[in-house]
């Protein structure tokens, strides 16, 4: 078999090229641009799904010879999405809301190349049972782990974990922002080598 198309990844996210990195294949992350916006009536899950499609096609255009993912992840708990807080102090709300809750992460995953025969798509859903918060904790875990630039406000690698109760998923790399167990057999698939 020839050597396989050249890699990319559909994201400026930095914990999705660590992720992708951990698998060992050669790859460049380029930036989609994207809009990540909302619709009216649209399910978490739904979105989740649509968005990584759309950022895997934005690339896919551009590089038709290439094998493009595209990644997204949206949070959710009682009715209401969490997206990423930017600030501490959307970080302080999002987590005194998650106190004693639980909360879904949907980790859409969606790859499209030459040897790709459809667009494969894939989500995990993650649910994350949090534990009861104090204002004080939640104050000191923004403070220790920044946690601004991630969907509900912590970092499930990091400090984040100390916040919960129980993680119940079938992939642990899904909360962090990509799938990779689905992920590694689809890029099997494909040609690359993986262990």
């Amino acid at each position: 078999m020839s050597s396989p198309p050249r890699l990319l990844l559909a994201s400026t996210s930095r914990y999705r090229a660590e992720l992708l990195g951990r698998l060992g294949v050669a790859f460049e992350a380029v930036s989609p641009g994207v809009p990540e916006d909302t619709r009216a009536g649209e399910l978490p899950v739904d979105r989740a799904r649509r968005l990584a499609l759309a950022k895997a096609q934005a690339i896919a255009a551009r590089h038709p010879h290439a094998v493009v993912i595209g990644s997204d992840q949206v949070a959710a708990c009682q009715g209401r999405v969490l997206d990423k807080p930017g600030d501490a102090a959307r970080a302080f709300s999002q987590l005194a809301f998650l106190s004693s809750q639980r909360a879904r992460f949907y980790t859409a995953c969606a790859v499209l190349g030459t040897r790709i025969p459809l667009p494969l798509t894939h989500v995990d859903t993650t649910t994350v049972n949090f534990r009861a918060l104090s204002t004080a904790e939640i104050e000191r875990y923004v403070a220790r782990d920044l946690p601004f630039d991630c969907a509900g406000g912590f970092k499930a690698e990091a400090l984040g974990v100390t916040l919960f109760e129980s993680i119940e998923n079938s992939d642990p790399t899904a909360l962090i922002g990509l799938p990779l167990i689905w992920l590694a057999g689809v890029l099997r698939g494909a040609g690359y080598l993986l262990p």
